[in-house]
C-alpha cells in the first residue's frame, strides 16, 4: 500500500521508505555527500545574491507568460530584462 506521497510524480511505496531507512541506519559515506556539494549550482565565479522584488499582478502575469512562451524560468526572464536595460 502506498503512502499517498510522490516524488516527481512517482508514488512513494512503503518498500522504498523501508529501503531508505535501512540505508540511513547503515550510515552514509560522509565524503561522498561532501563531494556532491549542496544547493543549486552557481551561476558564475562569484556567489549570487537573492533579491526580493515586488511586482503587480499584471507585471507577474507578463513575466510568467513570457517564461512559458520561451520555456524559461521567471528568474531567467528577469535577468534577461536587466541585462537589456544595462546596455
Amino acid at each position: 500500500m502506498g503512502t499517498g506521497e510522490t516524488i516527481g510524480g512517482v508514488p512513494v511505496t512503503e518498500e522504498q521508505i523501508a529501503s531508505w531507512a535501512a540505508e540511513a541506519d547503515a550510515g552514509f559515506d560522509v565524503q561522498e555527500l561532501k563531494r556532491r556539494g549542496r544547493g543549486r549550482p552557481g551561476r558564475g565565479a562569484e556567489p549570487s545574491q537573492v533579491v526580493a522584488v515586488r511586482l503587480t499582478a499584471a507585471e507577474l502575469a507578463a513575466v510568467d507568460a513570457r517564461a512559458a512562451r520561451e520555456d524559461k524560468s521567471r528568474s531567467e526572464i528577469i535577468r534577461e530584462a536587466l541585462a537589456l536595460s544595462a546596455t
